[in-house]
């Protein structure tokens, strides 16, 4: 029972806590209204970003990092220098940060339900198909192409 019980104060105490990497820091710019972009946020947080958040709307932003409107969704972030647009799942903003491609970011146009942040009570449980999207820039301006990075189906 004693080794027990030291292994438990080992594993929980202040050395095992200090071993647990640093919140990745994350902005995020938001309508200071939308709920869904208060549980996107709290869902990144949940997975170890650590979040500032502007609410003055995204539209400035998404225009000033280049990506389209056809490409756009209700919150813009940016982490690590990538854009992320949208509710994208916190795994592909690890797969983002892990992979480093040549690319503005990731993308999940629109608000599709069922993805995070889109998949509260109010859905029911619905879960619609999306992808996130690869944006990358193909010139001067703002010229990008898509390409999916990981699809979502149901």
């Amino acid at each position: 029972m004693l080794a027990l019980g030291l292994a438990t104060a080992i594993t929980t105490g202040p050395a095992a806590l200090a071993a647990q990497p640093a919140p990745t820091p994350i902005e995020v710019w938001k309508d200071p209204n939308c709920g869904c972009c208060k549980d996107w946020i709290a869902l990144m947080e949940q997975a170890g970003f650590s979040a500032t958040v502007h609410d003055s709307g995204n539209n400035a932003v998404r225009a000033r990092l280049g990506l389209p409107v056809r490409l756009g969704s209700c919150h813009t972030a940016l982490v690590a220098g990538y854009l992320v647009e949208g509710h994208v799942p916190p795994a592909d903003v690890r797969k983002l940060l892990q992979q480093k491609p040549r690319a503005l970011g990731i993308a999940v146009p629109g608000m599709p339900i069922g993805s995070p942040g889109m998949d509260g009570p109010a859905y029911g449980g619905r879960k619609d198909l999306f992808d996130v999207l690869l944006v990358i820039k193909t010139g001067p301006g703002s010229d990008v192409t898509t390409r999916v990075f990981s699809a979502y189906r149901g």
